[in-house]
């Protein structure tokens, strides 16, 4: 008798142990990227690096029609110099291509510098909300829909994290992103 009493806690130790293991392994799913665009910082981050890329475009131009009108007055020029002169003007022809060159490399890598700095915080805070989401609602895995190919059956979380966050569902007059369609099976309505 007592080794039947020791069997049955045991088995419900194990049947409750498995449920435990089953319940924690509540899967979710979430697109960071729409996540993350949603944010009101985003669009002000956006703002901001388009600003930027502005400036930076404009700084690029000018120096472009620089070289432009140094090129011109060298080839209007060109016939009255002598050889040493020409070279001085070619050499600094070359230096200022070079400038140009330059500042397009260190604009592109200021630009994705700028980027950076801008979205980091952004990101941070919608991982903060996520990992809260899942914590509250027993979450065990949280999987970003852009970054896996093959995964188990989960839960999508944007709308419980939008909420966390207070961002506003899809805005008026913009459809709601369509859902996939279970495929149907034959002989069945």
């Amino acid at each position: 008798m007592k080794k039947l009493v020791v069997l049955g806690l045991i088995a419900i130790g194990a049947f409750g142990f498995t449920g435990n293991v089953a319940a924690q392994n509540k899967i979710g799913y979430i697109n960071t990227e729409e996540l993350m665009a949603a944010m009101p910082e985003s669009e002000k981050a956006s703002q901001d690096l388009n600003e930027y890329q502005a400036l930076l475009q404009k700084q690029n131009n000018d120096l472009l029609k620089e070289l432009s009108e140094q090129d011109s007055l060298f080839v209007k020029d060109s016939a009255k110099l002598s050889d040493a002169q020409k070279s001085f003007r070619r050499n600094q022809l070359i230096e200022l291509y070079q400038k140009v060159q330059g500042f397009n490399q260190k604009a592109q890598e200021d630009l994705q510098q700028r980027q950076q700095q801008l979205l980091v915080p952004i990101r941070q805070k919608a991982m903060e909300a996520i990992k809260a989401v899942a914590k509250e609602n027993g979450y065990a895995y949280v999987l970003d829909i852009n970054a896996i190919i093959v995964a188990p059956p989960g839960d999508d979380i944007i709308a419980l994290v939008k909420k966390k966050m207070m961002i506003k569902e899809t805005p008026a007059g913009q459809p709601p992103a369509p859902k996939p369609v279970a495929p149907k099976t034959p002989g069945k309505n």
